[in-house]
């Protein structure tokens, strides 16, 4: 099948499978079913192969903005679907589909803007894959916080309405965010540390803002880890950290791809 059908089914499909899932937990019915599960995983196969053939030719390796959302945000609904396996995180997914309908289109259909024509070593991919997976997690710890926020405002009004009341008990989505958090920072100190010892000459290639960037975020995330620890931070503290990390990170991402293949047109 060609690459934009793929896609488009693949978008149609994660819609199908999230429009499918939100109807069932308005019915009250907040478990997976069978038929949502199917249309996801047929979506995640389609996905796939439209991330895997959207960055890897023959010859080239892309890994332009349009090109690793998409493999980003498989790698998100890849881990929340494992994760499934220890924690009730199937709410998550009225968000992480959606959005992975938009960049799975965005990358079938958007123009290349970056190609790495080498081979890249072990330790540059080991960078890489470390640098997904952090932000793969750190997504869905950003996403769990917005809920939890939701939840706990609810909660102290009393009134506890829509999705809300189908989520966990508010400690069990506290510690569902916490381990989302200590696996994100364990897989970001990773990056960063190969980042440090496989990327050559950060100056060339204008990575210094992006590395500032992300050590802000690691300091935040840590911080956060140590208040829980030592203090007892909780709640709408946790959002705060959680959502603020979140924020640095992607600014240090996306803010760099955008300003160096949009804005300077550079590689």
């Amino acid at each position: 099948m060609p690459l934009p059908l793929l896609a488009i089914a693949a978008a149609l499909l994660y819609l199908a499978a999230a429009g499918l899932h939100l109807m069932h937990i308005l019915q009250r019915k907040p478990r997976l079913s069978t038929s949502v599960i199917v249309l996801g995983g047929v979506a995640l196969a389609c996905h796939a192969l439209v991330a895997w053939s959207s960055i890897f030719d023959e010859h080239s390796i892309h890994l332009g903005l349009y090109r690793i959302l998409a493999l980003i945000s498989f790698v998100i609904n890849l881990v929340c679907v494992t994760w499934l396996v220890r924690w009730p995180l199937q709410n998550l997914l009225i968000v992480l589909l959606p959005l992975s309908a938009s960049t799975v289109l965005i990358s079938a259909f958007a123009p290349q803007t970056s190609t790495t024509p080498e081979a890249l070593d072990n330790g540059l991919l080991v960078h890489i894959a470390s640098s997904i997976l952090a932000y793969a997690v750190l997504t869905i710890a950003a996403v769990q916080a917005a809920l939890l926020a939701v939840q706990d405002r609810q909660l102290k009004q009393h009134r506890a309405t829509g999705i809300v009341s189908f989520l966990p008990p508010l400690q069990l989505m506290e510690t569902m965010l916490f381990e989302l958090v200590w696996m994100g920072v364990i897989l970001l100190t990773v990056a960063i540390a190969t980042g440090f010892l496989f990327v050559d000459d950060f100056f060339a290639q204008h990575l210094v803002h992006k590395t500032v960037l992300t050590l802000l975020a690691w300091v935040i995330y840590s911080t956060l880890l140590w208040g829980r620890y030592q203090l007892g931070w909780r709640s709408q503290t946790a959002v705060r950290f959680t959502i603020g990390g979140f924020l640095l990170l992607m600014l240090a991402f996306l803010g760099s791809k955008l300003v160096l293949e949009l804005l300077l047109q550079r590689g």
